[in-house]
């Protein structure tokens, strides 16, 4: 069970909630602020202030101002109106972590939103009950308007959601739950759709993804040295040292302790005096893409716990302020910086799969083949891995530097974050399929040089992987292979790494 507040929601958290399914409880402190912020609308309501949100129009529509008997009206239309999502949907734990967002967001009492609101919320994510909102159709300001419209539509028992493992309409799974739809009165409407949550949702599942990627890429890039008899010099802490940067550091510690007692490397003038870039760089190259992780977690950490919607009410209501905290460019930045890093991760490992595979470039079977001529093994392989990082390249073109105006220019910069989150989330996907290609050319070459000979951390993890997918003793159809590899690699998080007796991942990432 984990405690919602407003203010102390981590990513650990959010993987509990969202990709474990754990139950969620609103804190009543933080309930009592909501209340409080509730009665600070329901006097400007009562005392005839204009206030924009409350009763005026929205964007452009700001000088409009709605009489008192019509706004509710106000926040039905604006939902039904901004409710413009195309595409396919986000995937479930992405809508669910999208829910939990906007709830967090609410429960600090700047919103002006009743309880019951907050409480419908928690029921959904309880009940499993998530949202079906398109991916497309987000500038990335003003919040993330459409895909939060789609969210909303819920709540008033319209569209359609993910329940017990099927699509339907949101009444009929209020229906079987006993929940009951809102009317949305002041405020509330666009306090549910002001803000990030749809960018900082797919970011925070995109980083959960990449950082245990990033930890495999690791395993997976030390299973490659020991089939290339790579030189463990490389990896000696005073040269990381000597650099200064943590992140390259620890990358090179946790491949020594990984490759610790391996026969299969080498030491340097021994076979040769040097490896590949691909080999010798890879704390350089593995580093730098943990820096970038390492900021965008900073960024989310923030984001997952900020109020993002306009007006703020402040001060018991005697503040409330238009502003911009809607403006997702902080995470759209964070989101670029993260597809670099990501692709990466891609781009190195399929030169290393290039190094397994070339019998140019090794003293292995060429291609890795059984039977070279008669057979092909591993050869196509490494063009999907090429293609796979070819299209990373093109995602990975930052969105964020683009902008178009809209609201009739009254909103005229964006910020295109959800555009840089989706594509994040994409180039995580292609970065697994390479490394689960490179992960299948490895054990392949480890096979050849002997698993006898290997560290204990790696022998274990070939076992393991063994299962997934065995010896390539002829030519087969390798789709399978590769995709049976990812979904272990997507799903897996103990029982691959082991650097001691528990094979634990949590222990193994304690290192990170």
């Amino acid at each position: 069970m984990v405690v919602l507040t407003g203010e102390t929601l981590t990513l650990d958290d959010i993987r509990k909630i969202c990709l474990e399914g754990e139950r969620i409880v609103l804190k009543p402190e933080s309930m009592r602020k909501v209340e409080q912020s509730r009665e600070a609308v329901l006097k400007i309501v009562s005392d005839k202030k204009t206030v924009y949100g409350i009763n005026t129009g929205f964007g452009k529509f700001s000088d409009v101002v709605i009489g008192e008997d019509d706004v509710n009206e106000l926040q039905l239309n604006l939902i039904r109106s901004h409710a413009c999502g195309v595409g396919d949907p986000f995937p479930e734990q992405v809508s669910r972590a999208m829910v939990l967002l906007r709830l967090n967001a609410l429960l600090k009492g700047f919103s002006g939103i009743r309880p019951i609101l907050a409480e419908l919320l928690a029921e959904l994510l309880n009940q499993h009950i998530h949202p079906v909102i398109p991916q497309q159709g987000s500038l990335g300001a003003s919040g993330d308007l459409a895909p939060l419209s789609h969210l909303a539509l819920v709540l008033i028992g319209e569209g359609k959601v993910f329940y017990s493992g099927n699509v339907c309409k949101a009444s009929e799974a209020f229906h079987h739950t006993g929940l009951s739809p809102l009317i949305l009165e002041a405020k509330e409407g666009l306090a549910l759709i002001n803000g990030t949550q749809a960018m900082t949702a797919m970011g925070v599942i995109s980083y959960l993804e990449a950082e245990q990627l990033a930890l495999q890429s690791e395993m997976i890039a030390s299973l490659t040295m020991e089939g290339l008899e790579g030189i463990m010099d490389a990896f000696h802490p005073a040269i990381h040292e000597a650099r200064g940067f943590p992140q390259q550091s620890a990358v090179a510690e946790r491949m020594r302790n990984t490759l610790a007692g391996s026969k299969l490397v080498t030491r340097q003038g021994e076979k040769r005096m040097q490896d590949a870039y691909s080999l010798r760089c890879i704390p350089q190259v593995h580093g730098a893409s943990w820096q970038a992780l390492d900021y965008v977690k900073e960024k989310l950490e923030i984001e997952t716990n900020a109020a993002t919607d306009n007006p703020l009410i402040f001060d018991g209501g005697q503040t409330v302020i238009s502003g911009g905290n809607f403006h997702g460019q902080p995470i759209a930045l964070a989101m670029d910086f993260m597809k670099i890093a990501m692709a990466e991760f891609a781009s190195i490992s399929e030169r290393r799969i290039e190094r397994l595979v070339n019998p140019q470039l090794n003293d292995l079977p060429p291609f890795l083949s059984a039977q070279p001529g008669l057979q092909s093994g591993a050869m196509i392989m490494q063009y999907c891995a090429a293609s796979l990082v070819s299209e990373n390249k093109t995602l990975a073109h930052p969105a964020s530097v683009d902008s178009i105006p809209s609201s009739a220019n009254q909103e005229d910069h964006v910020s295109m974050g959800t555009i840089a989150a989706r594509h994040c989330f994409s180039i995580i996907q292609n970065v697994r399929r390479v490394l689960a290609i490179e992960c299948i050319c490895a054990l392949q070459a480890v096979q050849y040089r002997g698993i006898e000979r290997m560290a204990t951390a790696t022998r274990v993890f070939y076992d393991e992987a063994r299962e997934i997918v065995p010896s390539i003793t002829q030519d087969r159809v390798f789709s399978e292979d590769i995709e049976n590899m990812t979904e272990w690699l997507k799903k897996n998080k103990a029982g691959w790494t082991a650097l001691n007796e528990g094979r634990e991942f949590e222990r193994w990432k304690q290192n990170a």
